[in-house]
């Protein structure tokens, strides 16, 4: 039984993840476009890899003027955590947005609630119950409009490497939902180290392959800063703090206005219309992806 005395504090509590998905939302939702429009200047390999340099820069910076001890703890976690989170997810949204359109590579990027209960099963406690065999049957309906197979090999290749990318981030949440982070310090070192595992394939990579060379314009500049210190660092560490606090599938239900932000923005700014099939696709996503987290957030005890 919960009194009144013990109610006040949960809500409070609530509070710190509300404003952080608030953020969260800002700036992931807007970088849609702003990714879209720094691939004109860079190759999709060499804008991922600055982007995961200068943001493990910024956050092992923080770590030090904070006094967070720099020795990384479950390395091997980390390791892989930030193999799916930063690596794969970048990498693959990068070469995604080079040749697909914004928003639509953000609604198959956080397609990633769906693969969290595909991959997750054996290891987490959310489970399809009843109806959301129905929801992930929407979700799974909605890819085959979205992706539009028949429509030409590079917008398939684009979506495919976009749904990819989807697939490595459910990996990375599965991967933290079961690290024992337990205090601020843990939840900076993790997200810290994560960044710099992560951002060595990247370099590597980078260094071998052969990309058109690097325009450093002032937008190019500016988008760079976002992404590095925004995007790469910031919204990072918001993003585990959420998981921290939150089950894998509320903090997805939320972030889910995270694509739809990016699609508003890409239409207004890029001018990307949806076709018929892939705007009731996308519909047919975000809707599945709602039903099939809130079932999930029912079931919570």
């Amino acid at each position: 039984m919960t009194n009144s005395t013990s109610a006040a504090p949960a809500r409070s509590a609530g509070t710190g993840p509300l404003l952080a998905l608030a953020l969260l939302t800002s700036i992931w939702g807007y970088n849609w476009v702003v990714m879209k429009l720094a691939l004109q200047y860079v190759g999709p390999m060499d804008f991922a890899a600055l982007r995961g340099v200068l943001g493990a820069v910024f956050l092992f910076v923080v770590l030090w003027a904070l006094g967070v001890p720099l020795k990384p703890k479950h390395v091997g976690r980390t390791f892989f955590l930030g193999l799916f989170q930063t690596a794969g997810f970048v990498a693959l949204i990068s070469f995604a947005l080079d040749g697909g359109a914004a928003g639509k590579s953000a609604v198959l990027g956080y397609t990633m609630p769906f693969w969290v209960i595909v991959f997750g099963w054996p290891f987490l406690p959310d489970r399809l119950r009843g109806w959301q065999w129905a929801a992930a049957a929407l979700i799974l309906f909605g890819l085959v409009l979205v992706l539009e197979l028949w429509a030409g090999q590079a917008d398939a290749t684009s979506s495919l490497l976009a749904l990819g990318a989807g697939v490595s981030w459910a990996i990375s949440v599965i991967i933290f939902k079961r690290m024992p982070v337990a205090s601020r310090n843990d939840l900076l070192s993790v997200t810290a180290w994560q960044l710099a595992f992560g951002m060595v394939p990247l370099v590597v990579i980078a260094a071998f392959v052969d990309e058109r060379p690097v325009v450093f314009s002032g937008y190019f500049i500016g988008a760079l800063l976002y992404n590095a210190i925004g995007g790469m660092a910031i919204a990072p560490l918001l993003w585990l703090y959420i998981l921290q606090r939150l089950p894998a599938t509320i903090s997805g239900l939320n972030v889910l206005v995270v694509p739809v932000v990016g699609v508003v923005a890409a239409w207004i700014q890029l001018g990307e219309r949806p076709s018929p099939a892939e705007g009731a696709g996308m519909l047919l996503i975000l809707s599945g992806l709602a039903l099939l987290t809130s079932g999930q957030r029912n079931v919570q005890p």
